[in-house]
C-alpha cells in the first residue's frame, strides 16, 4: 500500500504520509478549533487515511461553534467536578446565546459563579490538552459508574457500542462523538453568570467572536423551558437514556400518551387565559419554521369553541404589498419576510373595523400576478367570534399598532425539546425543528434533504431577525416538543440523510445529524394519536391542511 496520500487544501494538492493528523496542516492561530475533511467535521487529531479534501473550521461557522461550545461545556463540567465534587451540573436549556445549567443541591451563589470563572480562566490560561482517545466498552462503563455518570450508563446501555470516543484533560475524561477543540487555550471568550439560582454559560456569536454575547435576561421563556423540564422529571424523562430505557421496558405506548395529556393541558390552559382575557378579540400566533403552528392552531380553536368562543383567521399572506413595490433584500430579490412588504395600514384597519363590529373588506394576494386587491364581500365579527393572524411578525407589535395590547393575546410557539443526551450535553430544539422540517419538506414538498439542509441557515436567519427578539413578549406560551418523538423521527429521517454523498457542501450537517439519531432507540408510530401535533410531519393526521 502507498504510504502517501494526496490532499487537496486551500486550492493547492499536497502529499502527506497516511495518518497523518489533519492539524498539522491547519494554520497554527487561535481560530481554528477543528477541521472539515471531505466535508465531515472531525477534530484536529483526526488521522488522513484517503485522499480528501481538507479545511480548517472556526467558530466562525455553524459547525465550528458547535465544536466551540461543546468544549466549553467539556472544561465547565471539568471545573465544576473539580470545585463540587459532590454535585453534579446539569445542562437544561438554551438561553439565547448561552447555556442554561443548574447544580443538584443547593441554589449557586455569586461566590460560587467566582470561583467557577476564576477556575475557568485559569484553566484557559494554562492551555492544557484535550486528548482524544477510545475505551472498550466495559471500561468505559466501569470509568462512567466510578465518577457516578448514570446518565451516560443509561445512553450506553441502549447502544451498545464496541468502542467509544473519550476526551480528557488531565483526569476528567467525558465521552464525546462529536470533535472538540485540541486544548483549552483556544477557548477564552465566553461569561458564566449567575441566573434563577443556577448558571448561564454565554457564547460568543458567530458574528462578534471577541467578546461573550451580551445577556438580556428572558424570565417568560425561561419559565416555559423551566416548567417542560419539570415535566420531564415528573415523568422519567430527562435524557436519551431515560427514552431508551422506556422503550427497551416496552412502556412507550403509555408515555406517548402521557405527553400528548401533557401538552394537551397546555392548551386547555391558553384557552382559558384567552377566555378570561374580557377585551380580548385578536390572537396573534408566532413562532420558528416547523414549530407545529398549523396544527397547534387548529386544536387551539377546537378548545376555544368548548369554551363558546369561535376563532375567524385572516391570513397575514394577503396582505403583501404589490410585488413591484416589495423592498429588496440584498440578493436583490423580492423580501418578503420584511415588514414593509405588508400593507400594515389595510391590516391595522381591517381589524379595527371587524374589532369594533363594523363590516369591512379585507384584501386578497395574489401570488401568481403579485398583485393585491379588495375583496368583493363584506365581512363582520359576531360577539362569539375572535380573531387569529399567524406569522413571523406577530408578536412585534409593529405589525398591529392600531390595537391597544388590551384587544391582543399573543402566543409564542416553540419546539423547545426538554429531553437532553445526557446531564451534559444539549439536545438542540433547532435540531429538533431541523428534523421536522426535512421529513415534512420531503412528504409534502418533494424537496430532498441536501435542500432542506441548504435553505437552513437562511431560515434561521429570518427567525433570528423576526421572530426571537419578540419572544419573551408574549402573553402566552406552547412548547410544541413531545418527549418521545425523536424516536418516532428516527425512521422518517436517517432514510434521507443518508442520500448525502461526502461530496455535497450539506455532508458534514447530515453526518452529524445522523450521529445525534443514533443515540434513539427508534420506533414506529402507531401508537402515535392522529390528532397528534407530530402528525402534521410524519402524515396520517386528523387535521387537515
Amino acid at each position: 500500500m502507498n504510504n502517501t496520500i494526496s490532499v487537496s487544501y486551500n486550492g493547492k494538492t499536497m502529499t502527506v504520509e497516511r495518518n497523518t493528523p489533519v492539524g498539522t496542516i491547519m494554520p497554527n492561530d487561535d481560530k481554528t478549533i477543528a477541521a472539515l475533511v471531505n466535508n465531515e467535521a472531525v477534530p484536529l487529531s483526526y488521522p488522513l487515511l484517503t485522499d480528501c479534501t481538507a479545511a480548517p473550521l472556526t467558530a466562525a461557522s455553524q459547525l465550528g461553534m458547535n465544536v466551540y461550545r461543546r468544549s466549553l461545556v467539556f472544561l465547565l463540567a471539568k471545573v465544576i467536578s473539580e470545585l463540587f465534587p459532590d454535585r453534579h451540573l446539569h445542562i437544561r436549556h438554551s438561553l439565547g446565546p448561552g447555556y442554561y445549567f443548574d447544580l443538584d443541591g443547593d441554589t449557586l451563589t455569586q461566590d460560587d459563579i467566582d470561583k467557577i470563572k476564576t477556575a475557568m480562566r485559569q484553566l484557559v490560561d494554562a492551555d492544557k490538552p484535550i486528548d482524544r482517545g477510545y475505551a472498550s466498552y466495559c471500561d468505559a462503563i466501569q470509568q462512567l459508574s466510578d465518577t457516578g455518570r448514570t446518565d451516560k450508563i443509561k445512553l450506553l446501555l441502549g447502544l451498545n457500542p464496541p468502542r467509544v470516543t473519550v476526551y480528557s484533560c488531565d483526569d476528567y475524561i467525558e465521552i464525546y462523538e462529536g470533535p472538540l477543540a485540541p486544548r483549552t487555550g483556544l477557548l477564552g471568550i465566553f461569561d458564566i453568570i449567575l441566573y434563577k439560582g443556577g448558571l448561564i454559560m454565554q457564547f460568543p456569536k458567530k458574528s462578534d467572536l471577541s467578546k461573550p454575547a451580551d445577556f438580556t435576561p428572558q424570565d417568560n421563556i425561561f419559565a416555559v423551558h423551566h416548567k417542560s423540564i419539570l415535566y420531564s422529571e415528573k415523568i422519567g424523562a430527562s435524557t436519551i437514556g431515560d427514552l431508551n430505557e422506556i422503550i427497551m421496558k416496552g412502556q412507550l405506548d403509555e408515555f406517548i400518551q402521557l405527553s400528548e395529556n401533557l401538552q394537551q393541558r397546555n392548551i386547555i390552559e391558553l384557552a382559558d387565559a384567552v377566555v378570561n382575557r374580557p377585551n380580548a378579540r385578536l390572537i396573534t400566533i408566532a413562532g420558528p419554521s416547523s414549530s407545529g403552528k398549523t396544527t397547534f392552531s387548529k386544536k387551539l380553536s377546537l378548545q376555544l369553541k368548548t369554551l363558546g368562543l369561535t376563532p375567524v383567521t385572516i391570513s397575514v399572506d394577503d396582505y403583501f404589498i404589490d410585488r413591484a413595490k416589495t423592498p429588496r433584500g440584498a440578493d436583490g430579490q423580492p423580501d418578503y419576510e420584511c415588514l414593509e412588504a405588508l400593507n400594515i395600514d389595510a391590516l391595522n384597519q381591517n381589524l379595527l373595523d371587524l374589532i369594533n363590529g363594523r363590516q369591512t373588506h379585507l384584501l386578497h394576494y395574489d401570488f401568481m400576478t403579485g398583485l393585491s386587491s379588495v375583496r368583493p364581500e363584506a365581512v363582520q365579527l359576531r360577539s362569539d367570534e375572535i380573531l387569529v393572524i399567524e406569522g413571523i411578525h406577530c408578536l412585534n407589535d409593529a405589525l398591529t399598532p392600531a390595537i391597544s395590547a388590551d384587544k391582543k393575546f399573543k402566543i409564542y410557539i416553540s419546539a423547545l425539546t426538554p429531553i437532553n443526551i445526557d446531564n451534559n450535553n444539549r439536545l438542540s430544539t433547532t435540531d429538533n425543528r431541523l428534523l421536522r422540517r426535512m421529513i415534512r419538506d420531503s412528504k409534502y414538498r418533494g424537496h430532498s434533504a441536501k435542500t432542506t439542509l441548504s435553505m437552513w441557515p437562511n431560515v434561521r436567519a429570518g427567525e433570528e431577525k423576526h421572530i426571537f427578539p419578540y419572544q419573551n413578549t408574549a402573553d402566552g406560551y406552547f412548547n410544541s416538543a413531545l418527549n418521545y418523538e425523536m424516536a418516532i423521527l428516527k425512521p422518517y429521517a436517517e432514510p434521507l440523510l443518508r442520500q448525502i454523498k461526502p461530496s455535497d457542501a450539506e455532508y458534514a450537517e447530515a453526518i452529524r445529524l445522523l450521529r445525534l439519531l443514533s443515540y434513539f432507540l427508534a420506533s414506529d408510530d402507531d401508537a402515535v394519536p392522529t390528532n397528534s401535533l407530530i402528525r402534521e410531519f410524519i402524515g396520517g393526521s386528523f387535521f387537515k391542511y
